[in-house]
């Protein structure tokens, strides 16, 4: 299953053909060009925003329900537009067109004596777009259907391109944990001697090492050592560090509605890179823990944009 991407923009024209409703051996049919767009951005719901013409407000819940059945998360914006075009000469008003044109013009006279008189351009104009036939709404689905296939193959190249992006921050950060890793025991061993050696002096110091037994100082010192050699170990946050990667690509690779997921694992990446920031002991640690936030923080980058 593929890895989808909340980035995204697809759009479709359809030219459609309607025939408008005329006096026998008179008008013309009439061409319908359908414009659908699909915007998409990143967000952590589904958040659905349909601008439609007022012609096509009733299809609101299906389109809802067809968005809401293919994608799970972003801000998604559908955007219907129609154009109409007469095609050949103009229809001929039809006698009831008149007949109702005429009644609403008396209507208005008497409240609004002054009002100006209809121009047969105008007549024209009311009849041509009464007689307008709107494009069937399975019609107008159907397209609606085409462009949210088409966003969501740009979606999932847009995923595939992500994929390739945090497997390389991946590579990154397995490359960071197998230098820190014979470093470990190093730093561990050269800290807790220095411990020891600092511990002597101020024994030494303090007069303490003439009134205690040797065997209870050492024993005492190793006890300490040990103790702060367990505070520097960060030997258990690369391990966790390498099983958070390891899941990672696991989702990765199995696809799907993975972002939510990722986004978590990527919090105990930041977590495990601190931990070892703070117990780093070393120039050498320290170093690995601030390129390793680094390649995070761009992992985190591209899993924000994953659905």
């Amino acid at each position: 299953m593929a890895v989808y991407s909340m980035t995204g923009f697809a759009s479709v024209a359809a030219g459609l053909s309607a025939q408008a409703p005329q006096s026998a051996g008179q008008g013309a049919g009439t061409s319908v060009s359908i414009g659908v767009e699909l915007r998409s951005v990143n967000s952590r719901f589904l958040d659905l925003a349909l601008r439609l013409p007022d012609e096509w407000r009733g299809l609101e819940p299906q389109l809802r329900e067809r968005v809401g059945a293919a994608f799970k998360r972003g801000k998604i914006e559908l955007r219907l537009s129609s154009e109409r075009q007469s095609e050949g000469i103009a229809p001929m008003p039809r006698r009831e067109q008149l007949e109702q044109l005429a009644q609403v013009d008396r209507q208005v006279r008497e409240q609004l004596p002054q009002a100006a008189a209809l121009s047969v351009q105008e007549v024209l104009h009311w009849c041509r777009n009464q007689a307008d036939a709107a494009p069937d709404d399975a019609e107008v689905l159907v397209a609606v259907q085409q462009c949210i296939e088409r966003l969501r193959e740009a979606r999932a190249r847009e995923g595939e391109r992500l994929v390739k992006i945090m497997s390389e921050r991946i590579d990154t950060l397995r490359r960071l944990a197998t230098q820190a890793v014979p470093l470990v025991p190093q730093v561990v061993a050269r800290q807790q001697q220095r411990f020891i050696d600092r511990w002597n002096e101020a024994l030494q110091a303090a007069g303490a090492a003439a009134n205690l037994p040797t065997q209870t100082l050492a024993e005492r010192a190793l006890a300490e050592a040990t103790a702060y050699a367990l505070r520097i170990d960060v030997a258990e946050e690369l391990s966790r560090l390498g099983a958070h990667l390891d899941e990672i690509e696991r989702l990765l690779q199995a696809g799907g509605e993975v972002g939510k997921r990722l986004d978590f694992l990527i919090q105990e990446l930041h977590r495990e890179a601190n931990t070892l920031g703070s117990k780093s002991a070393a120039l050498e640690l320290t170093q690995i823990s601030v390129e390793m936030k680094v390649a995070i923080e761009q992992l985190r980058e591209q899993v924000q944009n994953i659905e």
